[in-house]
């Protein structure tokens, strides 16, 4: 089982309120794929469907640079910047050890390193 927040469920939720609609839709053509995320016919989603779709989404956000999998490496940086211990990090996002989740996917931002040198200060003061 995948925890998920709230507002992620209820995405999903209207996302397949939409799915079921295209699966009326397709009627004899729809492919039951088990999927949750398909073609308009139920089929697997073809990498360039995906492209096609992230491409613009990123665009109009101005993140032209931005990755479909640097959304992963996010979540992991906001969840640590949120005081998540890692280990449940690491949990969340299904990696089978540690380093990969700090070592590999967890960004420090400048802030941060900011922070905590003004708390290093702090406490030599």
């Amino acid at each position: 089982m995948v925890p998920l927040p709230r507002f992620v469920a209820d995405a999903l939720a209207r996302h397949r309120d939409r799915q079921r609609k295209e699966q009326e839709e397709a009627g004899a053509d729809w492919t039951d794929s088990g999927l949750v995320f398909t073609s308009r016919r139920g089929t697997p989603l073809e990498p360039d469907n995906l492209r096609r779709s992230w491409y613009p989404l990123r665009k109009q956000i101005g993140a032209d640079d931005v990755r479909f999998h640097d959304l992963r490496h996010s979540c992991v940086t906001l969840l640590l910047g949120l005081g998540v211990p890692p280990h449940i990090v690491q949990e969340i996002v299904g990696h089978a050890h540690l380093g990969v989740t700090m070592g590999v996917y967890a960004y420090v931002s400048l802030t941060e390193k900011r922070a905590a040198l003004d708390r290093l200060q702090e406490g030599l003061s």
